[in-house]
């Protein structure tokens, strides 16, 4: 699993928190002092938070299970799809749709949309429309690729969120816990770390800080998709074995 040291993280920035007359009183565990109006966040409780979170995160990736990434904020959105993409995991980058897990169905539903309108340009029918109609359907596909052309391979809700900035994505937050989603996330010192499972005590603004927390946890879920792979192969070498042991016995009975 990926590990992280206290340095890595000091160079990276992840130790700048808010201004102390903004930080949420709920992260005073995680805070180790001031300097010169700003919290500083304690790096010793975030590396043995990033180690239990990466923990989880390999599990859930090796259970073959989904993780969604969540990141709208500017600094973080194309750290998120570059980095995530690499993995195959699905992620939010642009508005988050309300309904996105509670209304799951209807999200599927235009995910399916999108999906018959690439089919039309494939097969043709997209030529048979006026060139006014072409248009307005490839406007509407553009619009709708770039909000959830990241889940189109989403056919259930997630087992877990990865979050940044759980206060800007704060409607993502509440719809997993509504179904009881576990919640990962970086959490700064203005916002309330109660209100996610595995909160990770990191500057949630800095494009440097985000980008070391995500190479930690995406390293961690790749352990975890190369274990099962792994697994999965293993498997199946022991089962052709056994056909291949039964075969041999009958041909001698």
């Amino acid at each position: 699993m990926a590990k992280v040291t206290f340095d890595e993280l000091l160079d990276a920035g992840v130790h700048f928190g808010h201004l102390s007359r903004k930080w949420n009183p709920n992260m005073a565990p995680y805070i180790f002092g001031e300097k010169k109006g700003i919290h500083i966040i304690d790096l010793n409780k975030t590396v043995v938070k990033l180690e239990e979170a990466s923990s989880a995160l390999k599990q859930i990736a090796k259970s073959g299970k989904k993780i969604l990434f969540v990141a709208t904020k500017k600094q973080a959105k194309d750290i998120v799809s570059e980095k995530v993409s690499a993995i195959g995991m699905p992620f939010v980058t642009e508005r988050w749709p309300g309904g996105m897990l509670t209304n799951f169905v209807t999200i599927r539903k235009a995910v399916r949309k999108m999906s018959n309108i690439e089919k039309m340009g494939v097969d043709g029918t997209a030529a048979t429309l006026s060139k006014r109609e072409r248009l307005q359907l490839d406007r509407t596909y553009q619009k709708m690729q770039k909000n959830l052309g990241s889940i189109a391979d989403m056919n259930r809700v997630p087992a877990a969120l990865f979050v940044i900035d759980i206060m800007k994505e704060h409607i993502a937050v509440a719809e997993a816990k509504r179904l009881n989603i576990p919640v990962f996330a970086m959490v700064d010192t203005n916002s309330d770390p109660r209100k996610v499972d595995f909160a990770i005590p990191s500057n949630d603004d800095a494009t440097k800080s985000i980008s070391k927390i995500l190479d930690v946890v995406i390293e961690s879920i790749a352990d975890g998709l190369s274990e099962r792979k792994a697994d999965k192969t293993e498997e199946g070498e022991n089962k052709g074995g056994e056909g291949r042991g039964r075969k041999k016995t009958t041909a001698e009975a």
